[in-house]
């Protein structure tokens, strides 16, 4: 196996951005993001999306993918990501994919089970059952039927937990086995996963800072405009921290230091989302995001892992 990728990932405001960047530049290479968030066109500050300057700095891929009405899954991202690393390896460009959603990557790297049609009769009865009886009803269903898939899925997460029950209830069977018994297709590449964290004081420190600054840079307008475009909370694209709250301040729900506040919080909540994911993973390289030697660091494991494949 020759073709390796680089990855790096780690918790929302830990800074793969930038090393990315720098790593881009030194291994004249191209980044692949695997953003949950960052494939929607409108939603540039909230999901910190890189700068344009960035983005014209070194060539980026799957950012802007959809509108937010759109529909995109994991499956979606896993075929698409897959077609842009070879078409990257053929420039004779290094692929380096950087991002947060552990979904995403587990689609990039093994690939992802696209499972029966979406049947939106079940769908509507679902939703109609999570709003009569609350989310954790479909959630401790959820459990019940799948407890695997409970494991890991977060009671919130509604979209997937209806996605669960929905095949369960099309074909009788857990969508963790079908996961399971799916035929994956194989592919030709070493993923060399480098995970950068900090101490958690610090990491919330810089997620508090972070917040202030994207509404200092227009993120409740940002808000406005896809409100005014007609996109709604209840889409799935925007039922993410940030966008959330700030269409329950623009309904009156509270006001806006309210809502700062609550985004802090979320957004501290999802780092840790983030982290229980990737710690699950054994193949990832942890390193001290705030390592004044990080890049020669990840370069020499990047490397000595190239020298034993």
């Amino acid at each position: 196996m020759n073709v390796r990728v680089l990855v790096i990932l780690g918790p929302t405001c830990v800074g793969k951005t930038q090393i990315s960047l720098k790593l881009a530049d030194i291994l004249k290479g191209e980044i692949v993001s695997f953003d949950s968030r960052q494939v929607y066109k409108f939603m540039d500050i909230g999901t910190a999306k890189p700068t344009r300057e960035e983005r014209e700095r070194t060539r980026h891929h799957l950012i802007d993918v959809v509108s937010p009405d759109e529909r995109f899954t994991a499956a979606d991202y896993g075929k698409k990501g897959r077609e842009v690393l070879k078409e990257i390896i053929k420039r004779d460009k290094q692929p380096i994919a950087a991002g947060g959603s552990g979904l995403y990557l587990e689609a990039l790297v093994e690939g992802f089970f696209q499972g029966p049609k979406a049947d939106e009769m079940i769908r509507e009865k679902l939703e109609r059952e999570a709003q009569e009886f609350g989310e954790p009803h479909l959630f401790n269903r959820l459990k019940e039927v799948d407890p695997q898939a409970a494991e890991r899925i977060h009671p919130n997460d509604l979209v997937r937990i209806i996605r669960a029950l929905e095949v369960y209830e099309l074909t009788g069977k857990p969508i963790t086995t079908w996961q399971r018994e799916g035929n994956y297709e194989p592919f030709p590449m070493c993923f060399v996963k480098i995970g950068l964290n900090m101490e958690r004081e610090r990491l919330y420190h810089k997620i508090d800072l972070r917040t202030e600054e994207m509404v200092s840079r227009g993120f409740l307008e940002e808000v406005k405009k896809l409100k005014k475009k007609g996109f709604t909370p209840q889409l799935k694209a925007l039922k993410s921290v940030g966008y959330q709250e700030l269409f329950d301040h623009l309904k009156g729900k509270f006001d806006l230091e309210t809502a700062i506040e609550k985004i802090k919080q979320n957004t501290r909540h999802y780092a840790k989302r983030q982290l229980t994911w990737f710690k699950k993973d054994k193949e990832i390289i942890w390193l001290d995001a705030e390592d004044d030697n990080l890049i020669k660091k990840i370069l020499e494991r990047f490397k000595n892992i190239q020298s034993n494949q």
